[in-house]
């Protein structure tokens, strides 16, 4: 039998793998299986389903990044800046305030420097590799310039930005350069590229959370010419159910080595979810060796009230409507004196809420003119004294002349 302090407990060993634990000042028992018993953190370590880290690294599947040799890079900077110096025009209008820069100049700049990185990071902040890609990443080389049209309006999609179904009824204007051969230098006009546009829905399959929904699909587009591609699947607008919250709708656009048969993913019906059923990483998988991606733009999606009619005529499907259910809050058992409790709250826990709102609604009535409306509210609240009322009656009291608590919610 052995002893051995730790701070303030003292424990005594009985037998081998059983400690009793006595505390000395605390006067309780410690819970928790006793060492020896317990498993240790490598034991639990090796019996979780540990991964190999080399298949759970990233993979980038998109086109490298061609960065230019740092000698050119001052080279052109010392160029720019001499010939910025050497304006006198643009010296006098910086000195007058009357210098404007021209911010798509800014943008075009910006895409073709640190752009494509942080379009990355946003994705990866939405999620958006590891629902579409699993474990795979890529840069988005190609700038996408999406513009929906309502009306007069247009609603262009950046990286994340809200639009409602009645803004994205109709398919969007989609320009990219087809001509950009990702070595930093345009492609000659003679040479012929392929391309194919997937829009689709990771967030609102109604049978499998696993697979999606392609809302459109062109394929075999020549040299950046959406007009001109192969429409496979006709586009949908987006049709989030209610209740459902925001949905992503996401533009992949991939870059083929050659014209290619995606005919197995042509559908007739526009209006079948079933056929639409998609999934990104099986179709890449399947074209890996003749696509890349290299393009990405996304938008958010909620319902709102033109859904109820699209379901209806077109989808000929009834309106879902999705609803938490929350289960009843636990309320422990009553005591038979509560300290420090305020007494009206405490009772009003095991009451019906639908009577609490009425006794709330009946006393506002009762102070409530039917002609000139409410009682006016004291000018001096607290310089009024209360007396001759219990104390959790002078706290309702004050709250319901200040209007705090529940008295304002109900």
């Amino acid at each position: 039998m052995a002893f051995f302090m730790h701070r303030s407990c003292e424990y005594l060993l009985v037998r081998p793998n059983v400690l009793q634990t006595f505390c000395v000042r605390n006067g309780h028992q410690l819970r928790g299986k006793p060492p020896g018993v317990a498993k240790t953190l490598v034991q639990r370590l090796q019996g979780e389903k540990v991964l190999d880290p080399e298949i759970t690294r990233p993979v980038n599947i998109g086109f490298p990044h061609i960065k230019p040799a740092r000698s050119v890079q001052l080279s052109e900077r010392l160029q720019h800046l001499k010939a910025q110096r050497n304006n006198a025009e643009l010296e006098r209008l910086s000195r007058e305030r009357k210098l404007k820069i021209d911010l798509e100049q800014v943008r075009a700049d910006w895409v073709k420097t640190s752009g494509p990185f942080h379009i990355k990071r946003i994705a990866e902040h939405y999620g958006v590799f590891e629902h579409l890609f699993g474990a795979a990443y890529f840069v988005p080389r190609v700038a996408l310039d999406i513009q929906y049209q309502a009306g007069e309006l247009l609603h262009p999609v950046k990286y994340g930005n809200v639009l409602k179904p009645s803004e994205t009824q109709a398919a969007p204007q989609v320009q990219f350069d087809g001509n950009f051969n990702f070595t930093g230098q345009p492609a000659s006009e003679e040479q012929q590229s392929w391309w194919s546009l997937l829009l689709t829905n990771p967030d609102g399959h109604f049978e499998d959370s696993e697979k999606e929904y392609c809302h459109w699909f062109v394929g075999n587009i020549p040299n950046g010419d959406v007009t001109s591609g192969e429409e496979l699947v006709p586009y949908l607008q987006p049709f989030p159910a209610k209740g459902t919250g925001y949905q992503r709708h996401i533009f992949v656009l991939y870059k083929q080595t050659s014209r290619l048969d995606f005919s197995q993913y042509r559908i007739t019906d526009a209006f079948d979810l079933p056929a639409r059923t998609f999934r990104t990483l099986d179709f890449y998988r399947q074209h890996q060796d003749s696509i890349t991606p290299a393009g990405l733009a996304f938008f958010q999606s909620d319902w709102d009230t033109s859904l109820p009619d699209f379901y209806r005529e077109k989808l000929k499907l009834q309106h879902p409507v999705f609803e938490y259910d929350f289960p009843a809050p636990y309320i422990r058992e009553q005591e038979w004196f509560p300290l420090r409790k305020p007494f009206n709250l405490y009772m009003d826990k095991y009451r019906d809420p639908a009577q609490i709102r009425k006794e709330y609604l009946a006393r506002k009535l009762a102070k409530t003119h039917p002609f000139d409306g409410p009682e006016p509210p004291l000018r001096y609240p607290n310089a009024h004294a209360i007396n001759d009322v219990p104390s959790w009656l002078r706290t309702e009291m004050k709250k319901d002349r200040l209007g705090w608590g529940r008295i304002n919610d109900i």
